[in-house]
């Protein structure tokens, strides 16, 4: 790696760490209702809401009233996206008069946003009304996150309340989370991208002729040379979309190649910002969690493990894409980085951003559950494409989505202390509240639903010839396509390997299986534990109490859920990116001894 690629890197990881602090202190706040500079203008509102909205903000619900008050604002979000794209023809606001969205691709697309996964099999300047992206996608980028982030903070109340029936109210939580953190930061953010170009207009799109006419031959009369002269430039409200996408990690791109868009991502800057805003709120959210359990040590180690992971495997990523590909190396072609060019895998890569900073993108963005992308992953590298493959298996808790990879995580602290517990035959204790069988067997449940949508779909898809129609790539980099779109689809993830015609009635609907049950069967028994551990009294600390705040604690988290990944999708990853890799090396190989 070069010393260039070093500092791109450190630059963005100290920025992330430096603003976790404060951010992670604001939303614990927030969501201890405690006083914030934003209650003078907006507490009013706030109670407005609940008002015309008949809830009694004071009251307390059980974790099961939790769920269903969760479960059916996501139900009705769901209709109303679904909705909006099978009568967009319609509705106004479409200027381009794009015509209604198939049954099947409305499902798949409405399930997509509800569930904060953004999975997009359609291209959005050519499929999407401006009422659409507005009404129906974007403000489910605000609400699925938001109620990502109620889920966790349901469960870390869980951890200070103690002989208590109730976990606090869902219709509280998401409000406060919209009102005063992603609706603030998400207007902040678009304002700055919009200085950046990035494109905010209701206006039809534009026709503008080209500074140099292009020629290019018909499939029909390949002896014909037709002039273009003249390209249309898709338009529309894109920044608004673009800020919470990233702030929410949802990921949903407002053009077709999402942030690889120079509509959607134009500068540096903007790819920094937009980079940065992924991980901003999921790595804040964890200092929140110690500021509200009172000891934020706890929230520095479990930064700290996600950290760790997420560096080694952006090194991973950049070198793997920095290197030479030893197929080219035997042709001759030069892919030493210098002066005059960037070196190494550029395919798939947008120029003004360059290896490193596509690389890192992908890694964080597979990190959390985000999926947006500035570069195209089916073109890295059989490893630099592993990698972020690898980062969704893991369930997303490297990070993860706001919210969900949190709570991801601390389940994975609870199997941690569980198994450190049984080496020493002590019932295990986390934060406090003894881990029992119920919460472990809720814990088994979310860590196993995930693995068994994605390498269960996986091998039902290729199993099926409608299945194996769709993938455009033979051999071991067809499965890869496949493997990945369920790793993200099984996951919330949303991000895809191209190659792959996804936007079928197949895979639409199996696709959008796994999208929500991925969500909802891991919010669900996310919410049981809280119940359960909110019932249980405080134990004190004693003699032999696991520490769940040292560097040894972090270690243990990272090598549990490491395990967990690695035993679960190696035998996978060895049919498809591994497997690629050695191809690509034994060709190189036999190239050089012929």
């Amino acid at each position: 790696m070069t010393a260039p690629a070093f500092l791109q890197i450190a630059i963005y990881l100290i920025t992330l760490l430096v603003l976790a602090k404060p951010l992670g202190i604001y939303m614990a706040r927030v969501y201890q209702d405690q006083s914030v500079g934003l209650n003078r203008c907006l507490a009013g509102f706030e109670k407005l809401l609940y008002r015309l909205s008949g809830i009694e903000a004071n009251q307390e619900m059980r974790w099961s009233q939790y769920a269903l008050a969760m479960l059916s604002f996501n139900l009705v979000g769901l209709l109303a996206v679904y909705g909006l794209q099978r009568f967009q023809d319609l509705l106004p606001l479409n200027p381009q008069a794009l015509s209604a969205i198939s049954p099947d691709s409305a499902l798949n697309t409405a399930i997509s946003f509800v569930t904060n996964t953004n999975w997009q099999a359609y291209s959005g300047e050519t499929t999407m009304s401006y009422l659409t992206q507005m009404l129906g996608l974007t403000v489910q980028n605000f609400v699925s996150a938001a109620s990502g982030m109620a889920v966790l903070v349901a469960l870390i109340r869980s951890f200070v309340r103690r002989n208590s029936i109730g976990i606090g109210n869902f219709w509280v939580d998401m409000t406060r989370s919209i009102l005063y953190i992603l609706l603030p930061l998400s207007l902040l953010l678009a304002v700055v991208l919009v200085g950046q170009g990035v494109v905010q207009s209701l206006k039809p799109y534009q026709t503008v002729s080209l500074q140099q006419s292009l020629s290019h031959s018909s499939s029909n009369q390949p002896d014909d040379n037709l002039q273009v002269v003249q390209q249309t430039l898709a338009l529309g409200p894109a920044a608004s979309q673009i800020a919470i996408k990233q702030l929410g990690t949802n990921g949903g791109g407002f053009f077709n190649v999402n942030s690889a868009h120079p509509f959607e991502n134009p500068t540096p800057l903007s790819n920094f910002l937009e980079m940065l805003a992924i991980l901003l709120i999921p790595a804040s959210l964890c200092y929140s969690f110690g500021v509200m359990v009172g000891d934020t040590r706890q929230g520095w180690v479990i930064l700290g493990a996600m950290t760790l992971v997420l560096v080694a495997l952006i090194f991973v990523t950049v070198s793997a894409e920095q290197n030479d590909n030893p197929t080219l190396t035997a042709l001759g072609v030069d892919q030493i980085a210098s002066a005059q060019q960037a070196g190494g895998n550029m395919e798939g890569k947008e120029t003004r951003f360059g290896i490193v900073n596509s690389a890192l993108w992908a890694v964080v963005t597979t990190a959390a559950s985000n999926g947006s992308v500035n570069a195209m992953h089916d073109s890295f590298t059989p490893i630099g494409g592993m990698v972020p493959m690898w980062l969704m298996q893991l369930g997303e808790v490297i990070f993860g989505g706001v919210g969900s990879g949190l709570y991801g995580m601390i389940v994975f602290a609870m199997v941690a202390v569980f198994i450190a517990g049984l080496m020493i035959g002590r019932t295990p204790e986390y934060l406090g509240k003894k881990i029992e069988a119920y919460e472990i067997k809720m814990a088994a449940m979310i860590i196993l639903i995930p693995p068994f949508m994605v390498l269960g779909g996986t091998a039902i898809t290729l199993m099926l010839d409608v299945g194996k129609a769709a993938i455009f790539n033979p051999g071991a980099h067809g499965f890869s396509e496949v493997l990945y779109a369920y790793s993200s689809a099984g996951n919330n993830n949303g991000s895809a390997f191209g190659g792959l015609s996804a936007n079928t009635p197949f895979y639409n609907l199996m696709l959008g299986i796994a999208m929500l049950f991925s969500r909802y069967w891991l919010m669900i028994p996310v919410l049981a534990i809280a119940g359960s551990l909110a019932s249980k009294k405080i134990v004190p600390v004693g003699a032999g109490t696991l520490p769940t705040h040292t560097p040894l604690f972090a270690v243990l988290l990272i090598i549990t859920v490491l395990m967990v990944g690695a035993l679960t999708f190696v035998p996978a990853l060895a049919l498809g990116p591994i497997v690629e890799h050695l191809q690509m090396i034994s060709q190189h190989s036999l190239t050089g001894s012929l």
